[in-house]
C-alpha cells in the first residue's frame, strides 16, 4: 500500500491546575476557537470542544504522524500562552500537568460529541472528580487515585 490511512478519534480530557475555576464564560468561546485553530495549524482536527470553567473536553482526530501527547502539548502551550498574552487579568490560569485519553469508535463519536457539548447541563448534577472517576471506570481504569 503506498499511502497511509488513519480514522483515530480520542477524546481528552483535561483539567485547570488545582481544578481552579479560571476558564471564564467572558473569553471560553475564543478559547475554543484559538484551540482549534492551533490544531489545524499542526496537522490534526478537533471534532468537538467544550467544559466549564475548571476542564475541558476535546475529541481530536489524528493523522497517523501526531500522537496524542504531541497534541496535547501543543493545544496546553498554545492555549496558555494565548490566554495570559490576550486576556486580561488570568494570571492564575494554568493547565494541571496530566490528562485523560480515550479512543473513540466511529460508531460511538456522535454519543461523545453530543457528551461534550452538553457539558454545562451535564455538570449540574456532577462534579468534575465525579465524572473523571467516571470516565476511568468506564475505559477499564479502575485505579482511579484522585489528584490535584
Amino acid at each position: 500500500m503506498s499511502h497511509t490511512y488513519a480514522c483515530i478519534y480520542i477524546h481528552v480530557v483535561f483539567s485547570t491546575k488545582d481544578r481552579l475555576r479560571t476558564i471564564k464564560d467572558a473569553f471560553r468561546e475564543r478559547l475554543w476557537k484559538y484551540i482549534c485553530g492551533i490544531a489545524r495549524k499542526n496537522g490534526f482536527k478537533v471534532v468537538q470542544i467544550g467544559g466549564i470553567d475548571d476542564h475541558i473536553h476535546i475529541v481530536f482526530s489524528l493523522p497517523a504522524n501526531v500522537d496524542v501527547s504531541k497534541a496535547v502539548q501543543l493545544v496546553k502551550g498554545g492555549s496558555s500562552k494565548w490566554v495570559h498574552d490576550r486576556i486580561p487579568n488570568t494570571r492564575n490560569f494554568a493547565w494541571q500537568e496530566g490528562f485523560g485519553a480515550f479512543s473513540v469508535s466511529l460508531s460511538k463519536l456522535d454519543e461523545v460529541k453530543e457528551y461534550i457539548a452538553n457539558q454545562a447541563k451535564h455538570h449540574r448534577k456532577f462534579d468534575f472528580a465525579s465524572e473523571w472517576k467516571m470516565l476511568l471506570e468506564k475505559h477499564g481504569m479502575v485505579e482511579f487515585q484522585p489528584s490535584r
